[in-house]
């Protein structure tokens, strides 16, 4: 049968991969809540190299772990999707897929076709209908950033992957509880399939932001809060706490936007807006080890954007 050898959390915020002395030329054309911290140079390089060392620390242990192939679940920001069809999940079941780098370059990465399929069958006789794509929607852009830099920070390009898209962004999204059910259904399928395959899992994204909003800052306490969840392997409690979020009334930074080219109109679903929802797709690789502490490996507040960039892993022992 095939076994779960471990759960990577990871963020892909532009700043990760940016020189830090870009950091605050890029805040200062954003609109950020005055009570935002402003680090100097020497800071934001620091941590800069933190977000390095995490990186490395997450690429050793996967390369330890020897996965045959890695599921990661990541979101659409209309690479591949648009409001013409829109899925709540879908899968990638094609051979190979490609996309952009983080420093503007391009590469390929294959596919695996075999458990894409079981995923999405196996899903299917669980209560699950997600979409499906054998080739890239859109060639020309090929697959987002969501997928191509977990392979470009944590592999070498050589270990097959199978992206499971959640939307996140687009109003009407799918709960952090049903992210958690999908989490937990796509465990149920690797603990049945009969293949003798070694399967990591990838969340990427998150934690807190909200991209270019008018009053953007960062909640930690939030972001504290998912993490002591998570490194107490509660999946369910995450997605519950994420789920019980009301945006404040005087929050202009979460607030639903008329429908447009990249607004839907439609009403929002319970927990945090905007690119803060990415912390679903973590939600949902922490289910597929439910039970399992994950350790922290860092987390780091980027006040120039501002975003929480964490990396969290689990590694079956």
């Amino acid at each position: 049968m095939a076994t779960l050898v471990g759960v990577f959390n990871m963020s892909h915020s532009p700043f990760c991969y940016m020189p830090a002395e870009r950091w605050n030329d890029v805040r200062a054309a954003r609109s950020l809540r005055a009570d935002v911290p402003l680090d100097d140079v020497e800071s934001n390089r620091a941590k800069a190299a933190r977000i390095g060392a995490a990186f490395t620390v997450l690429r050793t242990r996967l390369a330890a772990a020897a996965p045959d192939a890695i599921i990661v679940f990541g979101d659409d920001q209309l690479e591949c999707f648009d409001f013409r069809n829109y899925p709540a999940f879908a899968i990638y079941a094609g051979e190979k897929f490609h996309g952009a780098l983080a420093d503007g370059g391009a590469a390929a990465v294959p596919g695996h076709p075999a458990l894409a399929s079981a995923l999405l069958t196996g899903l299917m006789r669980r209560g699950f209908d997600p979409a499906f794509s054998l080739d890239m929607p859109k060639p020309d852009r090929g697959l987002g950033h969501a997928f191509l830099r977990p392979a470009q920070s944590l592999t070498d390009f050589t270990t097959p992957m199978v992206p499971v898209f959640l939307n996140c962004y687009y109003a009407p999204q799918p709960s952090a509880a049903r992210c958690y059910q999908l989490g937990t259904a796509v465990r149920d399928i690797i603990d049945a399939q009969p293949d003798d395959l070694r399967i990591a899992v990838v969340g990427s994204g998150g934690l807190w932001h909200t991209p270019r909003a008018p009053d953007a800052y960062l909640d930690e306490a939030f972001d504290g809060a998912i993490l002591r969840y998570l490194t107490a392997g509660d999946a369910r409690g995450t997605a519950a706490y994420f789920d019980a979020y009301r945006v404040p009334a005087d929050d202009c930074s979460q607030r639903v936007g008329a429908a447009g080219p990249g607004t839907t109109g439609l009403p929002d679903a319970s927990g945090p807006r905007g690119g803060t929802r990415e912390t679903c797709n973590w939600i949902a690789a922490a289910a597929v080890a439910e039970g399992a502490p994950s350790t922290l490996v860092d987390y780091v507040p980027i006040y120039a954007s501002p975003i929480g960039a964490a990396f969290t892993s689990w590694v079956s022992g």
